[in-house]
């Protein structure tokens, strides 16, 4: 099993939760975000007063997966949050050691 974490730009998120749901992806978690990392921000204008943002608003997605959903998963993500611009964003993978529904009881792959 694995665990899928992205940082993606926030008005790709139905894209990304859409291609998930297509692949078979049974459940994700969102969370609002803000972060920087090639992109180092940006400048904006407010009532006449430029000011540096360094931090920019993204969405986190995670997800377990079994490992033979990892690829399409992957591509999955890949392919409905690109915009080709800086700030995309980036995929990790992790090694998901065990799960366990608390409702049922099941646990790994099962629990998925």
């Amino acid at each position: 099993m694995k665990f899928i974490t992205a940082i993606i730009k926030p008005f790709k998120l139905d894209e990304v939760r859409e291609a998930l749901s297509a692949i078979g992806v049974q459940g994700i978690t969102v969370t609002e975000v803000k972060g920087f990392g090639r992109q180092k921000g940006h400048t904006e204008l407010y009532r006449g007063a430029e000011y540096v943002v360094d931090f920019l608003p993204k969405v986190k997605i995670e997800a377990a997966v079994a490992d033979d959903i990892l690829e399409p998963a992957l591509e999955a993500i890949e392919k409905s949050a690109v915009t080709g611009k800086i700030g995309d964003g980036k995929i990790f993978v992790f090694e998901l050691e065990q799960v366990i529904r608390i409702r049922t009881g099941e646990t790994g792959a099962d629990a998925l």
